[in-house]
């Protein structure tokens, strides 16, 4: 039986299926139809090293975070804004109607 050929996109695309949606490489090596082995070493070739993509997901949480912030400021300052009436200062302003 000869070597199979698997296009570079088809390689790349089992490697994704490891390192970024978090299959094991037994489970994506037998669906695929290809050696454990075989997947191993693209992994090598075509994934991401793992410090790039934990400064990946520090950056993405870093933009999350500021606009969580962004979004709780704003709220707060809208806070501040409205008038404060105590129920007392509402009956009050009722009664001279």
């Amino acid at each position: 039986m000869g070597k199979a050929n698997f296009t570079e996109d088809f390689k790349q695309d089992a490697v994704v299926q490891i390192t970024e949606r978090g299959y094991p490489v037994a489970e994506v090596a037998a669906r695929l139809g290809i050696s454990k082995y075989s997947l191993y070493e693209w992994r090598k070739r075509y994934g991401r090293p793992a410090a790039v993509a934990r400064d990946d997901e520090q950056a993405a949480e870093v933009r999350r975070l500021k606009r969580e912030l962004q979004r709780v400021t704003e709220e707060r300052d809208i806070k501040k804004k409205r008038p404060r009436t105590s129920p007392r200062m509402q009956s009050e302003v009722r009664g001279h109607r």
